[in-house]
């Protein structure tokens, strides 16, 4: 059994820091068999190998065992199923707009939200957004179907055919460099997007996962975000169900960028932080972080 089956089946139980040092105890002693260390003989006797092998399935064995967290349970529902409840779904509209045409492209995307609300569609806008740090002349939208799916469905469906949907994408094609979408679902333990007072900026921070780790990060985040929720931080955290997998989307709200400076130096203050960033950073991929300002028209500000 190699270190990235074992790592496997340690994320699968989704405890934090013992699964991460029961990893770093299994890793010692495999790699000291894959010679990593510049000291090390590799050994090529075949009895040794074999017998190696069946000492890696005792040791992982009995760290199962003899653990106060139990043996490797096959996992009976899927990590949406656990994260959220899919009764309230999201989609995320990432637009590149053509500089030259972005102030007529935000004139007709508030007129196009304004006709989803008269057109009884179920969309709701929750947030609309230009990027002023990261990548330039990109507008972002965050959309909620309270109802999910079916919601979603009857949405599309009016898109797609209604006249006056139609005549808004002939148009809006014209603006747009390229455009993709991602249909999302909260986590259950962040808070529900809800309007701000006064004006505020917001980073969206998104990150791809290693695959099959979202139920680790999860556990880690559950505990990590008590420590930035009495700053007002947290506004909304998703993951992604269609689209591109794996990936979430942390969204933070400050009110300017010095304040998130100050307000993200005293996370690391607090007992426990540190912890979910070890944690967590291992599990990473790729990260991206956008600084959003948002659009007159959004309802949050």
């Amino acid at each position: 059994m190699n270190t990235p089956v074992m790592a496997r089946l340690l994320r699968s139980i989704g405890v934090c820091g013992k699964s991460v040092r029961t990893k770093q105890l299994c890793e010692t002693s495999f790699n000291s068999h894959r010679c990593l260390s510049t000291s090390a003989v590799l050994q090529t006797d075949d009895n040794h190998k074999r017998s190696f092998g069946v000492k890696q399935i005792q040791f992982i064995k009995s760290i199962f065992d003899k653990s106060d967290f139990g043996p490797y349970e096959i996992q009976k529902e899927s990590h949406s199923s656990q994260l959220s409840d899919k009764e309230t779904v999201y989609e995320i509209q990432l637009h590149a707009v053509k500089p030259e045409n972005m102030e007529e492209y935000l004139k007709q995307f508030s007129q196009f939200q304004e006709l989803m609300h008269n057109k009884k569609t179920g969309a709701h806008l929750v947030g609309s957004f230009t990027v002023e740090i990261g990548d330039q002349d990109e507008a972002i939208h965050i959309w909620e179907y309270k109802g999910g799916y079916p919601v979603l469905n009857n949405a599309t469906e009016i898109y797609r055919t209604d006249q006056d949907f139609i005549n808004f994408r002939i148009s809006r094609n014209k603006m747009l460099r390229h455009r993709k979408n991602q249909i999302l679902l909260p986590f259950n333990f962040w808070p529900a997007p809800v309007p701000r007072e006064g004006r505020n900026i917001y980073e969206m921070r998104s990150y791809t996962l290693k695959p099959g780790s979202m139920i680790e990060w999860s556990n880690c985040w559950r505990r990590g975000i008590e420590h930035r929720r009495n700053n007002n931080e947290p506004v909304a955290g998703f993951f992604t169900h269609i689209g591109e997998q794996n990936v979430v989307h942390h969204l933070w709200g400050y009110k300017d960028l010095q304040t998130r400076k100050e307000t993200r130096a005293m996370a690391w203050s607090k007992p426990g932080w540190d912890e979910c960033v070890a944690y967590t950073v291992p599990l990473i991929r790729h990260m991206e972080s956008r600084i959003l300002i948002p659009t007159p028209f959004s309802p949050v500000q």
